[in-house]
């Protein structure tokens, strides 16, 4: 490329640059915003409560051993049915059954020394009877009447101690037979089976030392979502409210449920971190449920906490915050716009107690008036409108940066819809 084409290249290149630049002043200098409208008008509006959680059965039951002992036998698999009082878990007998033997033995051994002081109490009762109608003709002396009511005291005592020594006994008896029959562990309902932890030959520690979960039998026919809601949003849920729920593993399903528990107390992660976060657990029971749900899902829920279905409402993002200082009147000026006193009612405004003021930016011919507004609930998209419009006033709905910082009272605007007025 020879160096005189270069050279012209580049001289309109400047010349391109240098127009561009005097449009872009001058838009600048005649200070007009770029905007997008829409009508206010009266929609359904729905708030929601967004968490994430699991899906659990509401009904399950953890099956640990109660005695620790070795699995001999074990007659399910994860995902059968069974029935409540169904066989499920056989634990090695031996040892609790040596145990049942010996104490049958210390029973006997017991009722035979309780015969034993029960005799000799009556032999010695005799005698002291004996001995008292002797003493009563003079025929004994009261040294020997003592002597033998002592010896008889001394001999009952005895039998009273053997007769609750049986007792001790046959308490053992029954606490080893006890832990004999747990060594034979049946269904307590009727259910499936979602989780099989151990097999044949592995020790279950027994639920008196630790949690050692042998299975779990689960009702699949009634499921919930356990979720986590902030405690921000807490305060919004109730008992009742109705639910939508998505399932990560079953993308095109939604499924529909009711809050039916709220925990009471919080649940906080990441204590006395940055990360720290503090959240509710709710249940939500699941409305027809189906068969491809599986304990442990992933599931996120949208609940819906309050419904408005002639609102008037509008875009979420039209909404935008301003410091009473910020809402003063702008008039153009040579020197580009500046804030003029106003006296009328329309621009009066009540600050929060942080000091800021709701606005939404109401077209006025080719300008805007920033309306304070009183909002109500809202949506993903949407947020109801209580006080401050009316029904088919035309608003600022866009660009962002529009509503969050360039637009003050008096704007001059442009307005971009695809319908835009002349």
């Amino acid at each position: 490329m020879s160096k005189k084409r270069i050279l012209i290249i580049s001289i309109t290149l400047v010349f391109l640059i240098v127009i561009v630049a005097a449009l872009v002043s001058r838009n600048g200098g005649d200070n007009v915003i770029q905007v997008q409208t829409a009508k206010v008008e009266k929609q359904r509006v729905v708030e929601t409560v967004s968490a994430t959680g699991r899906i659990q059965p509401k009904t399950q039951v953890k099956i640990s051993a109660d005695v620790a002992a070795k699995i001999t036998q074990l007659e399910v698999e994860e995902g059968d049915w069974v029935e409540k009082g169904q066989f499920l878990v056989q634990l090695d007998r031996e040892k609790f059954l040596a145990v049942v033997e010996r104490s049958e033995a210390n029973v006997r051994s017991a009722e035979a020394d309780a015969r034993l002081a029960k005799e000799n109490m009556l032999r010695v009762e005799k005698d002291y009877e004996r001995t008292r109608g002797l003493f009563d003709r003079n025929l004994e002396s009261q040294a020997t009447l003592d002597q033998m009511h002592a010896a008889y005291q001394v001999e009952k005592a005895r039998h009273q101690s053997a007769l609750e020594l049986v007792e001790q006994a046959r308490a053992l008896l029954k606490q080893a037979q006890d832990d004999l029959s747990k060594t034979t562990i049946y269904a307590p309902m009727a259910g499936t089976i979602s989780s099989l932890n151990k097999e044949v030959g592995e020790i279950a520690l027994g639920s008196q030392f630790q949690e050692d979960v042998i299975l779990i039998i689960s009702d699949l026919g009634g499921m919930e979502a356990l979720v986590d809601v902030d405690e921000n949003d807490i305060v919004s849920v109730a008992l009742g409210d109705s639910a939508k729920i998505e399932v990560d593993a079953l993308p095109d399903l939604v499924y529909t449920g009711v809050v039916t528990e709220i925990a009471s107390s919080a649940k906080i992660s990441g204590q006395g971190s940055v990360d720290q976060k503090t959240d509710f657990e709710v249940e939500i029971t699941i409305i027809n449920p189906g068969d491809q749900l599986r304990p442990g899902m992933t599931a996120s829920s949208d609940i819906i906490t309050d419904i408005q279905e002639d609102a008037l409402a509008i875009p979420i993002q039209s909404v935008a915050v301003r410091t009473p200082a910020q809402l003063k009147k702008m008039e153009p000026s040579g020197e580009g716009d500046v804030a003029i006193a106003d006296d009328s009612a329309s621009l009066t405004y009540t600050p929060d107690k942080d000091g800021f003021v709701e606005v939404v930016f109401v077209v006025d011919d080719k300008s805007v008036i920033a309306k304070q507004v009183v909002t109500g609930i809202q949506s993903e998209t949407l947020i109801e409108i209580k006080d401050g419009l009316k029904e088919d006033d035309e608003i600022v709905t866009g660009n962002y940066r529009a509503i969050s910082q360039d637009l003050r009272n008096g704007s001059k605007i442009t307005i971009q819809n695809a319908m835009a007025r002349q």
